[in-house]
């Protein structure tokens, strides 16, 4: 097929205008044109054409598909529509994500010449250590973003679930950022903390002498979230009582508050999370099926630690920084992999205890092993990590600033095992127990890319 490579110069000022950004690209991944939001977001202001997006976005030799992502650009040759996905990209302000529209554009024979893509960067997540918001890099993680930012323009309810301490609360407030409703209340109920005397009052609000000590008409949580998003964490601890009532708010958009007759109507975008089993409880006549089918609309699983170890460095480093600000404090390596091989019950939660702890028994700027509490070194020593997850928490990064510190011994061992494997890159990476994309990384880093295809 013949391709006239010259794009229409209407689709080059088309994409000038547009405040997002913004290019255009042809069918072998060659930017043709770039707005200026584009060159000043993404390429430091500087041209791009005539660069590969794959060059500019990840500094990969190879299109995004042979290098363990998943690239728009081809799926919309194979599908012929408009693709989205969530990449993680490289920025003036460090990577970031950024969710990615690609559109094709055909010539006037029918055919695909051309690809308009559109950049949208994820301000609620971060793939760089950093104080505040969602963040990490491991695959797990990013298949939670990418859900994310599917359902965050909606408006359909979220069920979040997942162990206690994986952050739970920073994904409902990441749905909500994302939202329509961003700029609008975002309201927690803390359902485990409410006795069942007390939790129909805070959610609806009551009226002056409802019951013994309702001296004044308060408003409810409900009210509070107006217009907003309204989180409910442990969803599974909601009384029996209450769910028929907080069904009906869902159902009918409704509600009273307590010793009134009055119908008031809710604007409010729901997000619940929990970490019990629901479907168990469904079972055992604990939890209202009803209520779980409409709570359920768009569930999103919460990774536990031990599921994105990987991140580990960029989660300590981000904690360090919470817990011990000012010091500049980092962890030695063997340090690393003590908690790399720990299994972190506690999730999160556990692992920013664990810093706090480490960095009150360090006087100076390196946490070594023997700061770490006893119980967190003996865990450690008893449940050793595989060994593609410890390599990849503990020798990929140095403390502070994902410094690359590939040794001598693990590039033999990496080579070794290139070298003696029959298969694809993907079979290789799930033998090492990594991710598709950390084994490119890493064969990269030692000038092995070219060996697998």
């Amino acid at each position: 097929m013949s391709v006239d490579p010259r794009p229409l110069p209407e689709l080059v000022s088309f994409i000038e205008t547009l405040p997002e950004p913004h290019i255009l690209c042809d069918r072998d991944y060659r930017i043709i044109a770039a707005n200026a939001a584009y060159r000043s977001s993404c390429a430091d202001g500087r041209s791009v054409v005539g660069r590969t997006c794959f060059d500019v976005s990840h500094h990969y030799s190879v299109p995004c598909d042979r290098a363990g992502e998943s690239c728009p650009l081809s799926r919309s040759l194979q599908s012929g529509q408009r693709e989205r996905v969530l990449h993680l990209h490289h920025t003036s302000r460090g990577e970031e994500y950024v969710n990615i529209e690609l559109s094709p554009i055909r010539d006037g024979s029918g055919e695909i010449a051309w690809f308009i893509e559109k950049m949208e960067p994820m301000h609620v997540a971060r793939g760089v250590s950093d104080n505040h918001g969602l963040i990490g890099r491991a695959p797990g993680f990013q298949r939670m973003l990418e859900l994310v930012m599917r359902v965050a323009p909606s408006e359909a309810s979220v069920l979040l679930q997942g162990e206690s301490g994986t952050g739970k609360e920073l994904v409902a407030s990441a749905v909500h950022e994302a939202s329509r409703r961003a700029d609008r209340p975002f309201v927690v109920v803390d359902c485990s903390g409410l006795p069942d005397t007390l939790f129909e009052s805070e959610v609806f609000g009551h009226e002056r002498g409802a019951f013994t000590g309702a001296v004044a008409r308060k408003p409810g949580l409900v009210e509070a979230a107006s217009g907003g998003t309204l989180f409910l964490d442990e969803v599974g601890d909601i009384p029996l009582s209450m769910q028929v009532k907080l069904l009906r708010l869902l159902e009918t958009g409704t509600y009273r508050r307590v010793g009134s007759t009055e119908l008031r109507r809710a604007d409010i975008r729901l997000v619940s999370a929990t970490h019990r089993p629901l479907q168990e409880m469904i079972r055992d006549g604990s939890f209202r099926q009803d209520l779980y089918f409409r709570l359920n609309t768009f569930p999103i699983t919460v990774p536990p630690l031990r599921e994105r170890i990987e991140d580990l460095p960029l989660l300590v480093s981000s904690l360090l920084d919470r817990v011990a600000p000012g010091r500049a404090l980092t962890l030695s390596k063997h340090a690393m992999q003590v908690l790399a091989s720990y299994p972190f019950p506690g999730n999160v939660r556990e692992l920013r205890n664990v810093l706090e702890r480490a960095s009150l028994m360090c006087d100076g700027d390196v946490i070594h092993s023997e700061h770490l509490a006893e119980e967190i070194r003996r865990g450690a020593g008893a449940m050793p990590a595989s060994e593609g997850i410890a390599n990849d928490a503990a020798l990929t990064f140095a403390g502070r600033g994902a410094v690359l510190d590939l040794g001598a011994l693990q590039h033999q061992v990496l080579r070794q095992a290139v070298i003696s494997h029959r298969g694809s890159r993907r079979e290789l990476a799930a033998k090492l127990g990594l991710s598709e994309r950390t084994l490119y990384r890493r064969l990269k880093a030692l000038g092995l890319d070219k060996v697998l295809d």
